[in-house]
């Protein structure tokens, strides 16, 4: 079977790395495992470093060493950042490495979820309803843990901002790379409740399309499903996530 095309938001001055991180992907048989995640054969501990200069729309990140939990909060948001319809795919490990990286800005279309979901030709309906049960789930699974990690940095971000003004002898360089990491971690949960957003309202659209075009009872499903996720991003809306530990990734395996 002939690989699909590269999408075409990819820079061409990239096709040479994508390439190279793909044929590292066919030597590790497949490049992703349950849930989406990349195997353990392709990851290094930085693999999602990126994530928060990106958020934060700089080029600029700072220089300080990421904690546990905000390296857990760039790996664990990265696949709510991700478009659903690139994950587990043959280019996937390419992003999760940001060689290619997820669209932002006004340009958010909510039509291209539900054109994607219904571009294979072959796919049942059937098939489609429970693709996209399966995406709006997955998020949903996903979100605890997220908002958990990112609780556990908002309220330390918090300490060491008050903290800034009671260390000695503080360096001009010291400051502005505690300020750039607060602000890359800010940004990360920022853009995941945007996405999040985003998705949801995708979702429906695509739900909606696929109402009219080939009615099933399938479609309750969904449905409950995407109320669920609203109800949670709803939950999860506010200026500092509350970090109890809650049903994960982990807990469902």
């Amino acid at each position: 079977m002939r690989n699909p095309p590269l999408p075409g938001r990819w820079a061409p001055i990239r096709r040479r790395h994508i390439f190279a991180l793909a044929a590292i992907a066919l030597l590790g048989g497949c490049a992703n495992a349950d849930f989406g995640e990349v195997r353990p054969t392709l990851v290094s501990d930085g693999i999602h470093d990126w994530v928060g200069p990106y958020a934060s729309a700089t080029r600029r990140a700072s220089s300080f060493e990421l904690t546990d939990d905000e390296r857990a909060l760039r790996d664990l948001g990265y696949p709510l950042i991700e478009e659903p319809y690139d994950r587990q795919q043959w280019y996937s490990v390419a992003g999760e490495y940001g060689v290619i990286r997820p669209n932002r800005g006004p340009a958010f279309d909510r039509t291209a979820y539900a054109n994607r979901l219904l571009e294979v030709p072959d796919r049942s309906p059937s098939a489609r309803y429970s693709q996209l049960n399966d995406d709006v789930r997955n998020d949903i699974t996903r979100m605890p843990q997220f908002f958990e990690a990112a609780g556990r940095v908002v309220d330390i971000d918090q300490k060491r901002r008050k903290s800034l003004a009671y260390v000695s002898t503080l360096s001009p360089a010291e400051r502005k790379n505690a300020e750039l990491r607060m602000r890359e971690n800010a940004s990360i949960v920022a853009l995941v409740r945007e996405k999040l957003t985003q998705r949801m309202s995708s979702y429906r659209f695509a739900l909606e399309r696929l109402v009219i075009m080939t009615p099933t009872a399938q479609a309750v499903d969904v449905e409950r499903a995407i109320n669920q996720m609203q109800a949670q991003i709803v939950r999860y809306r506010g200026p500092a996530p509350a970090w109890t530990r809650e049903q994960n990734l982990v807990t469902v395996r």
